[in-house]
């Protein structure tokens, strides 16, 4: 029989991941009587559960688990903690209220809630977003879909070439060698592995081919995957693509409502208590920036929930607060605002400014108040690296400025 969703609820929680599901079991301990969450995938869980490696959990359950165990341990602790999950249910509007549209098995409905946490989560980039021509045979897919397929017990291909050396390229490849399938090569456009060392170490210790400076032009194939074009001019025999990383925060729902972007990260824009733009929606986890690991959007979520606590108190600002101002080759900031700080809780929300680089730099990260240096230290980075700083205080213009080696 198909559940019947409410048509009232205190949170409503769009996304049954780590940072979906920590936000609900948080908001069901302190209180909140009535907390949904709606993920439009059969099963709860997010992208762990799709992940056979480890390591998950440390941070949260203080052992080591595999994707599928630490998926199913967030389920059941969101559950026992009060909050009900439905699973198959498409949100395909956020209006004003917060007030959301939704079909199910049951039919399209609308629900209403005094508080709406979006954590939809990120997605990886395709082929065609990256402009690889050639053919269009079987054996391409990202990381997602290579997941799916082996946990179904298919093996998509034998010899694949994987691109990207994200996080997620390195989990890839060890979903590769649990299944008994051995790739030729890993290829990365940038100067330097992306990952942090040592995973550059692993696939050259499992004769596994690791290629920087290069990027893939175009496939040959037809019924399957038979080469690997190089830019470099050469020609890899291979029987699968593996596309990898390069996450963009997962947003069409957004694309029709009143909540503001923010250009950086492609996702909402947020002060540090996790509120968009439009009143009674928030935001946490991979939603805001991509990517971050389970771990940390589970923190998120937990945090994000905290002020939706407190915002159901009436006990947050008014106001969203400034603007953060940035100067160098930042690529992305999260929060994009920040509001006043409670005196009673000061630390609620999230405690830090997260920063990203769109190139590897060399140089000073400043924190400027009122035109004058509060924070500063050395940064030497690459892309898709977390960066930190202490969050602004309130009404202090705040401006955070990065100044690389060579300039004036």
């Amino acid at each position: 029989m198909t559940p019947v969703l409410p048509a009232q609820a205190d949170v409503i929680i769009i996304g049954a991941g780590p940072a979906g599901l920590s936000a609900a079991a948080t908001l069901a301990k302190l209180g909140v009587e009535h907390v949904v969450v709606l993920d439009r995938e059969a099963e709860a869980g997010g992208v762990p559960r799709h992940c056979s490696h480890s390591p998950y959990g440390l941070r949260e359950f203080r052992r080591l688990m595999n994707g599928p165990r630490y998926a199913k341990a967030l389920v059941r602790r969101a559950i026992s903690a009060g909050a009900t999950i439905y699973t198959g249910v498409n949100v395909t509007r956020l209006r004003p209220g917060p007030t959301l549209d939704v079909t199910s098995h049951a039919g399209p409905s609308t629900l209403n809630a005094r508080a709406v946490l979006l954590a939809t989560g990120a997605r990886e980039t395709t082929r065609a977003e990256r402009l690889i021509g050639g053919t269009k045979p079987q054996g391409v897919m990202s990381t997602g879909a290579l997941q799916l397929i082996l946990e179904a017990g298919q093996k998509p291909f034998q010899r694949p070439v994987i691109l990207g050396t994200e996080l997620v390229a390195f989990s890839a490849l060890m979903s590769c060698r649990l299944a008994g399938i051995r790739p030729v090569a890993m290829i990365e456009p940038g100067r330097q592995v992306t990952a942090r060392w040592p995973t550059a170490l692993f696939p050259r210790a499992q004769g596994i081919r690791l290629l920087t400076n290069t990027n893939i032009s175009h496939v040959d194939g037809l019924d399957h995957v038979t080469a690997v074009h190089l830019t470099t001019g050469e020609r890899l025999q291979a029987d699968g693509l593996i596309v990898t990383g390069r996450f963009q925060p997962d947003t069409p729902l957004l694309a029709g409502s009143e909540i503001q972007r923010d250009p950086g990260t492609g996702g909402p824009e947020i002060d540090q208590y996790g509120r968009c733009t439009l009143a009674g929606y928030f935001a946490a986890g991979n939603l805001l920036r991509a990517v971050e690991t389970a771990g940390w959007s589970w923190s998120e979520g937990r945090s994000v929930a905290r002020a939706i606590h407190s915002h159901l108190a009436g006990e947050l600002p008014s106001e969203m607060g400034e603007r953060i101002v940035l100067s160098g080759p930042i690529s992305a900031h999260v929060p994009q605002r920040v509001a006043p700080a409670l005196k009673s809780r000061p630390k609620l929300g999230l405690e830090a400014l997260q920063l990203r680089v769109g190139q590897p730099v060399d140089g000073r990260l400043n924190l400027l108040a009122k035109g004058a240096v509060v924070a500063s230290k050395h940064l030497r980075t690459r892309p898709e690296r977390r960066i930190l700083l202490p969050l602004p205080g309130y009404g202090t213009e705040p401006h955070v400025q990065l100044r690389v080696k060579g300039d004036p």
